[in-house]
């Protein structure tokens, strides 16, 4: 039986030294992830038959259950990931863990590149990995100073598959306690669905009216999926009677 073990195959096929030969971006995703796996598994069939699976087969195989997407990857759970035959609790926590670093790394360049919000985009680049990736509602402000550059995000509510309940007076006191002269509202639909349901309108709307009591202006509310957004304010959404 030919070893599954990475040192035992030829220099061409060899992940982590193709990284050093050629560099990073020569990788596919699938070399990536098995470079995070370390090795591949020798399984045993319903045949009692013996076969291998390299770490590269294991991580076309994560591939597939994410179709392909390292986004949908990313949202995979440690049980999730176990289902593959060959990959056990310590494979999933590297993989996930080493997602997750990846993620963290994007967010905090995008909080120093991003320090005034200019469009609805700049405002989806700040808040969209705080909920891009969630299976359940989360309702998130962002709070602004004066000449609209960023105080703080702060996650406000959560909720269940389909909604999130909001509470004005609560959001409000962190706009105070923050200083901020005006919000953007963000929260997420797990379904994929970028438009906004008549709850959400009517949710901005109390949310805009308390803020002109206070003079905090709300200048957006955006909708956030795994794939795309929708800004209200763009859509003309935010002064509904």
């Amino acid at each position: 039986m030919k070893s599954n073990s990475i040192k035992m195959w030829e220099i061409d096929e060899r992940p982590r030294e193709k990284m050093i030969d050629h560099g990073k971006n020569a990788l596919s995703l699938a070399e990536l992830l098995a470079i995070l796996i370390g090795t591949g598994v020798n399984i045993k069939n319903n045949s009692n038959e013996h076969y291998s699976k390299s770490a590269v087969d294991l991580g076309k195989e994560i591939l597939a259950l994410g179709d392909g997407r390292i986004d949908k990857i990313s949202r995979l759970s440690i049980q999730e990931l176990q289902q593959i035959n060959g990959i056990g609790p310590a494979k999933a926590i590297s993989i996930t863990a080493a997602l997750e670093l990846g993620q963290r790394r994007y967010k905090t360049g995008i909080k120093h590149i991003i320090k005034k919000i200019t469009s609805s985009k700049d405002a989806y680049e700040v808040l969209r990995n705080h909920v891009e990736d969630l299976q359940i509602e989360q309702f998130w402000v962002l709070f602004l100073s004066r000449n609209n550059c960023v105080i703080r995000t702060e996650l406000i509510s959560q909720g269940g598959l389909t909604a999130t309940l909001v509470d004005p007076g609560p959001l409000f006191k962190k706009a105070i306690l923050n200083n901020a002269s005006a919000i953007i509202l963000c929260h997420n639909h797990p379904s994929g669905n970028l438009d906004p349901s008549n709850s959400d309108l009517k949710l901005t709307q109390k949310i805009s009216n308390a803020g002109k009591l206070l003079d905090i202006d709300v200048l957006d509310h955006l909708i956030i999926t795994s794939t795309s957004y929708t800004s209200l304010n763009d859509q003309g959404k935010m002064q509904l009677s």
